[in-house]
C-alpha cells in the first residue's frame, strides 16, 4: 500500500513538473550556464572571433538587460534577468543577439574600435539584422528560436510609438522574428514545442492581427514588406 502511494506521489510530480523546469537559481549557476550556452553558439557556428560571457550589474547599457561591450567583446548579463528565465533557450536568445552585435564590432578600421556607431546610427536596423542572426545562431546550436520571442515577451517594455524611438516596438520586433522563423523554419512552427507554454501563448494572443496580415502575405503570394501594427 505505502508502495503504491509512493509511486502516485512520485507520478503526481512529474505531471506538475513544468517542462521547461530550469535549474538555475543563483547568480554563480547563471554565470555558469551563461558559458556553456555561450561557447556552445560561437562553436556549433564556427565564429573565429573570441568573446567572453559574465554576470555583470552594470548601471550603463544600451540594452535594459545584456549587452556586449566593444572595446573587450564581453558580452554580459545583468543578475536581475536571472528571475525570468526558464530554459536554456531563453538564455541562448539573450545571448545569440549580443554574440551577433560582438560579431559586428571585429569589422572596419581599427580592428573594428569604431564599428559601434553602426549601432547608434541606426540601432533599429542592426538590431533587427541581430535577431535574425540570433535565430540562425540558436537553430544551429540546438536552440528553439521561439525561446526568444518567450523572453522578449517578458522583458521587454510596451511602448506606445517608435516613430521617435531608438528601437522598434517589442510587439513588431517580436512580429519580425516570427516572420523570419516562418520563412526560414518552418518545421520548428508545425513541430511546436512551445504551443503549451502561457508566455508563447500570450505572444499568439496580442500577435493575431499581425499573424493575420502574414497569413494574407503567404497566400497571395505578396513580396510587400508588412508594416506590423501596434
Amino acid at each position: 500500500m505505502i508502495r503504491k502511494l509512493l509511486i502516485g506521489i512520485i507520478f503526481a510530480v512529474v505531471l506538475i513538473t513544468p517542462a521547461f523546469a530550469w535549474d538555475v537559481k543563483t547568480e554563480a549557476d547563471l554565470q555558469k550556464r551563461m558559458n556553456e550556452v555561450g561557447f556552445n553558439i560561437l562553436n556549433a557556428n564556427r565564429i573565429e572571433h573570441r568573446m567572453i560571457f559574465m554576470v555583470i550589474n552594470r548601471v550603463y547599457t544600451r540594452d535594459r538587460w545584456a549587452d556586449v561591450s566593444s572595446v573587450n567583446r564581453t558580452v554580459w548579463i545583468k543578475p536581475t534577468i536571472l528571475p525570468y528565465l526558464d530554459s536554456d533557450d531563453e538564455l541562448a536568445g539573450i545571448l545569440a543577439h549580443q554574440i551577433s552585435h560582438g560579431v559586428d564590432t571585429y569589422d572596419g578600421i581599427l580592428r573594428g574600435y569604431i564599428s559601434i556607431l553602426n549601432y547608434w546610427v541606426s540601432p533599429n536596423k542592426y538590431d533587427m539584422m541581430a535577431d535574425k542572426k540570433a535565430v540562425d545562431y540558436m537553430v544551429n546550436a540546438g536552440y528553439n528560436p521561439l525561446g526568444y520571442i518567450v523572453i522578449l515577451n517578458k522583458i521587454m517594455q510596451q511602448y506606445r510609438y517608435d516613430v521617435f524611438s531608438n528601437h522598434t516596438l517589442v510587439s513588431r520586433r517580436m512580429m519580425k522574428i516570427y516572420e523570419y522563423i516562418y520563412q526560414k523554419y518552418p518545421s520548428i512552427l508545425a513541430d511546436n514545442e512551445y504551443k503549451d507554454n502561457i508566455y508563447y501563448q500570450n505572444f499568439l494572443l496580442t500577435s493575431r492581427q499581425n499573424r493575420l496580415m502574414l497569413q494574407q502575405k503567404v497566400e497571395t503570394g505578396s513580396k510587400k514588406k508588412l508594416n506590423y501594427k501596434y
